[in-house]
């Protein structure tokens, strides 16, 4: 064996160790969920051969050609189809015939481009790994500089739709290299490889996070939008929204109303929006959605939950206060600091529940629940009462509570 082979044989070695690495839930938690003590992908996990060139002759000192610098805001769903890291297979279905955990991961290159590549998992929290080739996503006429942060809904329709922010420099204002206008874009598959691009929503606002809800509404598509008036400045945008579309293929925005608003001295104060589309229970639909609060160090990005009636999705029926899920520890430590983000969450029939997040805009995390709990979460967490007065009443009455119950 070569130097060189055996430079690559170790490389393979570590690569392999990294995404083999058992995943255990962490020791102490808030009782609604538990988080896991590693990152289920980094930018390590991407296949090794997106990153070197193995031919001793042209890369001598196996360098890596591509770099990459984060992975993160993952659309997640169950997956019984075809994988191509089985393609013997004819599903990727486990013994308990449920199919796989696959993530639509937001991978990003040192060259800040994003794209999309599928991750999948056999149990939903460790042994992520990549599908060998990442997503080629048809251009509109209008080609996009970059593409991010893909929702995936499985619709009743039959169709998989990803629903994505796609950025492009904003041409009303050439001498400034900074200025970026998001649209949402749209596209559908029915096996997570081959991808039907749609025309992009038309909306009177811009929209960077816009969710499309997994059944139809009065015979229409339903999206959860979050209107803003510039890239980055929400503005006049209320929080997030409500349409309803007659076709997808020619989807435009043309009645939207607020259905979670923005608040003063919230979490949602700055910028609030879905994150993966909402799941159905008994009791009601259970969303999770980020809100946004500007600080002296920068904007603080956290998750938060609330309910929605199975009658009428846009009725909120539970409303708990304050954050449901935030940075802690390592997770605060990354290119974008102090961020939390999800757009992606899978429901088990079994009732539980995957949570799947971004900190820092880096690295990819899981958490887990079950339906009952996040039902009771969102029942029985008082709701924010907006002043501190209210609030330091609120722990009052839990104290008392807690001292009758102990009399």
């Amino acid at each position: 064996m070569t130097e060189f082979e055996k430079k690559v044989a170790a490389l393979r070695a570590h690569h392999e160790e990294l995404l083999s690495r058992k995943n255990s839930p962490k020791e102490w938690g808030n009782g609604i969920y538990e988080k896991y003590e590693n990152p289920i992908l980094t930018a390590e996990h991407t296949p090794l051969e997106w990153r070197y060139d193995f031919c001793e002759k042209d890369n001598p000192f196996l360098m890596q050609r591509i770099m990459m610098n984060a992975t993160l805001n993952s659309g997640a769903m169950k997956w019984d189809g075809p994988s191509p890291l089985r393609p013997n297979d004819q599903t990727t279905k486990q013994p308990n015939d449920q199919g796989c955990y696959v993530l639509v991961v937001r991978v990003e290159g040192a060259d800040r481009k994003s794209f999309f590549a599928v991750a999948e998992s056999p149990n939903g929290v460790d042994n992520f790994r990549f599908w060998p080739e990442p997503i080629t996503m048809p251009d509109t006429d209008d080609p996009a500089t970059n593409i991010y942060d893909m929702r995936l809904t499985k619709h009743e329709d039959g169709w998989i739709y990803g629903v994505f922010c796609a950025e492009r420099h904003d041409d009303t204002q050439p001498g400034n290299l900074s200025a970026a206008t998001a649209t949402a874009g749209i596209a559908r598959t029915k096996d997570l490889v081959n991808w039907e691009r749609l025309p992009d929503l038309i909306s009177k606002s811009q929209q960077r996070n816009v969710v499309l809800h997994p059944e139809f509404v009065d015979g229409k598509y339903a999206f959860y939008t979050r209107p803003q008036d510039g890239f980055i400045d929400t503005g006049s945008g209320g929080g997030i929204g409500w349409a309803l579309v007659d076709d997808i293929t020619h989807a435009e925005v043309k009645d939207e109303k607020i259905i979670y608003e923005r608040k003063y001295h919230t979490i949602t104060e700055v910028k609030n929006g879905e994150g993966p589309h909402p799941i159905k229970t008994p009791k009601g639909w259970l969303h999770l959605a980020h809100g946004v609060r500007g600080t002296a160090d920068g904007l603080r990005y956290v998750l938060y939950m609330y309910m929605t009636a199975l009658d009428d999705p846009t009725r909120v029926i539970a409303r708990p206060g304050g954050f449901f899920l935030v940075p802690e520890g390592n997770e605060y430590l990354g290119d974008v600091m102090n961020v939390a983000f999800a757009n992606g969450w899978i429901a088990d029939p079994d009732g539980r529940v995957f949570i799947y997040y971004a900190s820092a805009d880096t690295r990819m995390h899981v958490a887990t629940s079950t339906i009952d709990r996040l039902i009771d979460y969102c029942m029985n967490t008082p709701e924010d009462g907006y002043t501190t007065a209210a609030s330091v009443e609120t722990i009052k009455k839990l104290i008392a509570k807690n001292n009758k119950n102990n009399g």
